[in-house]
């Protein structure tokens, strides 16, 4: 039997957590909401978790554009996948490296490591390296590796997951029985870093998911069009309403009948279609994340 002073608490800590979750929700319902608003009415008044009026029509003027954005979404899963799978690889086996302290050479690339997270060559440098020597623009590659394949946050995770949580004596006991460095890799120490490997896929996932940038320096229309993702088609769609909205006349000799166009609420159409995979995966990875963030951020 519980005390009262015990159930007092427990009832103040799960108010303060449901209206924190609250707050954490109200974004995504009137998000929601609003991409279901009449785009007239919330011109007038505004966003507003209780319209008067309803509407289709941000949709259905996306829906128009349904075999791009049917393509854009196949080529952002395939993205997504490809990327969070090589990235996730890349991350945990430089992170092992890192984190046996006994190899020779391990602190400069520590240092290079930490180095590179803190300066870079700035943008026209980088694009001068991708575009020139790497040979990218225009390809898969281009979606693939910029600034994405390899997160040295991820790696400092991972690796102060490896020292902290894992016990030395597994590893040495491995090599004692015959273990390659492969094995102990492949058999021991990622079995037991589910939870970080777990945590660096999904913040890794979301930012393949989410990335427009690297499309919109890398790919052209009519190079890598046929690569562009669904945050590029959808960035598209908003910069082109916006565009059409400044020019009436050429919107007239489009037959465009600009009164009817969703330019309010188009934005928060397709924000809710960019979001709507990461909301659905998120709580699959969710008790994953919590621990691993935890773990992976403690340091000796």
């Amino acid at each position: 039997m519980h005390s009262l002073e015990y159930r007092i608490t427990q009832v103040i800590a799960y108010t303060i957590c449901g209206a924190a979750a609250l707050c954490a929700l109200l974004p995504f319902i009137l998000l929601g909401i609003a991409s279901f608003t009449d785009n007239t009415w919330a011109a007038v008044n505004g966003y507003s978790f209780f319209p008067k009026k309803w509407s289709l029509e941000a949709y259905r003027y996306i829906g128009v554009q349904w075999d791009q954005l049917g393509r854009a979404y196949l080529t952002t899963i395939v993205i997504t996948a490809l990327g969070t799978i090589a990235s996730v690889s890349i991350t945990t086996s430089f992170a092992y490296a890192i984190s046996e302290k006994e190899i020779p050479g391990m602190n400069v690339v520590s240092f290079m490591l930490i180095f590179t997270m803190l300066f870079n060559g700035g943008l026209v440098a980088t694009y001068y390296s991708y575009v020139r020597l790497f040979q990218i623009k225009d390809t898969i590659f281009a979606l693939l590796v910029p600034n994405l394949l390899m997160n040295s946050f991820n790696v400092i995770l991972v690796r102060n997951y490896f020292t902290n949580s894992i016990s030395v004596s597994l590893k040495e006991a491995a090599r004692i029985d015959g273990a390659s460095e492969l094995r102990i890799f492949g058999q021991i120490m990622i079995p037991l870093s589910l939870p970080i490997v777990a945590t660096i896929s999904l913040m890794t996932a979301i930012a393949y998911w989410n990335d427009w940038m690297n499309g919109m320096y890398y790919l052209t229309e009519r190079g890598g069009g046929h690569l562009y993702t669904i945050q590029i088609i959808l960035n598209n769609i908003n910069e082109n309403i916006q565009i059409l909205m400044q020019n009436a006349s050429a919107a007239s000799q489009m037959g465009i009948n600009l009164s009817k166009m969703p330019s309010t609420t188009i934005r928060m159409a397709i924000a809710a279609i960019g979001i709507i995979p990461i909301i659905i995966m998120y709580p699959f990875f969710q008790r994953y994340f919590v621990k691993g963030i935890t773990m992976g951020g403690v340091k000796e």
